[in-house]
């Protein structure tokens, strides 16, 4: 019996999105070690080759195939779990795909030296979506000894402009075989995807055009979503603590804090030249409640679509393993893993 609930029981792969430049593969790999908790087993998969995962957890570049990258956090006297990482590239899940249907792996390299592969990928983009994402989909679905072998995957997926092209499976398929195996891998990789197992998650900060973006991606998803894809959570990051209470902020926000009671506080706290320290603090409080405001406005429109939010502290110094680790527990004790 587990010690708690998430928002999420029940889903086994986690699809992550976002628009770039809002720490999407960040919040992929602090979500991934949240949910390597209490023992579990957790597979973080990256799909569009930049290896950012490797920067991240301070190791050598990832191969193609599933390596140890951290443990997860323990809690109440319990030990983290496990935490894999993995890079897919279509050339590795072509030959995987072609080993495990046909027993010719070899067959496939032959093909990869003869760059046969590349152009197939090229010429038909949709085939490389449906090796990426089938690669996701048979670890969330295999099993040894009876039980499943990843409690967990987390899926670094491509931006929000491009996820539901990268999802919808099937239709990106559908020109290039209507019959036959590949044909069929899709439809399986499609009944992972849109299944209760599966949600898509959504990476923003709060700034209007990230939030258009992923207001669009899920307006997009909810289009698909009548065949049965599951969104998730909203993933807020880089979210700046605001001091000031309602008032503070609306008088700072219009210039009409007063410099007077400023300069005698810092007088108080014994700093010299304080009538110049007090006009550019005024100012920028006054900078700082305008970005406040706004970034307000932000997440009533986000509020609106009705979707769990979880909100991600920002991190002022570079982002290590303590960084990833201190999302990680925000994202735990918001109930999102």
């Amino acid at each position: 019996m587990r010690a708690r609930d998430s928002d999420w029981e029940g889903v086994r792969l986690h699809v992550v999105t976002g628009k770039g430049g809002t720490g999407k593969t960040t919040v992929a790999a602090a979500l991934a070690l949240a949910l390597a908790h209490d023992g579990r087993k957790v597979l973080l998969i990256e799909v569009e080759g930049r290896q950012g995962l490797a920067r991240l957890f301070d190791c050598p570049p990832l191969p193609y195939a599933e390596r140890k990258v951290g443990i997860g956090p323990g809690e109440e006297g319990r030990a983290g779990g496990d935490l894999y990482a993995l890079a897919v590239d279509p050339e590795g899940a072509l030959l995987d795909y072609l080993e495990m249907f046909y027993g010719i792996r070899h067959a496939g390299q032959a093909l990869t030296r003869l760059g046969l592969v590349d152009f197939a990928t090229t010429i038909a983009p949709g085939l490389s979506d449906v090796l990426r994402t089938g690669k996701a989909t048979e670890a969330t679905r295999r099993k040894a000894g009876g039980r499943e072998v990843y409690d967990a995957v987390v899926m670094d997926a491509p931006p929000t402009g491009r996820i539901g092209k990268f999802l919808n499976v099937a239709t990106e398929v559908s020109g290039l075989a209507r019959v036959g195996p590949i044909h069929g891998h899709a439809e399986t990789v499609e009944s992972v995807i849109r299944s209760p197992q599966t949600a898509v998650h959504f990476v923003t900060v709060l700034e209007e055009m990230p939030v258009q973006e992923t207001l669009d991606g899920i307006a997009e998803l909810r289009g698909l979503a009548q065949g049965g894809l599951q969104l998730g959570g909203i993933m807020i990051n880089m979210v700046r603590p605001v001091e000031l209470t309602d008032d503070q902020l609306d008088a700072a926000a219009h210039g009409a804090l007063d410099e007077h009671e400023l300069d005698l506080g810092l007088k108080a706290a014994g700093l010299e030249d304080s009538l110049g320290l007090a006009a550019s603090l005024a100012a920028e409080l006054s900078e700082h409640a305008r970005e406040a405001l706004a970034q307000r406005s932000q997440r009533h429109r986000l509020d609106g679509t009705g979707q769990p939010r979880y909100e991600l502290p920002l991190i002022t110094d570079q982002m290590d393993l303590g960084g990833l680790y201190r999302l990680a527990a925000a994202l735990r004790d918001q109930g999102a893993a």
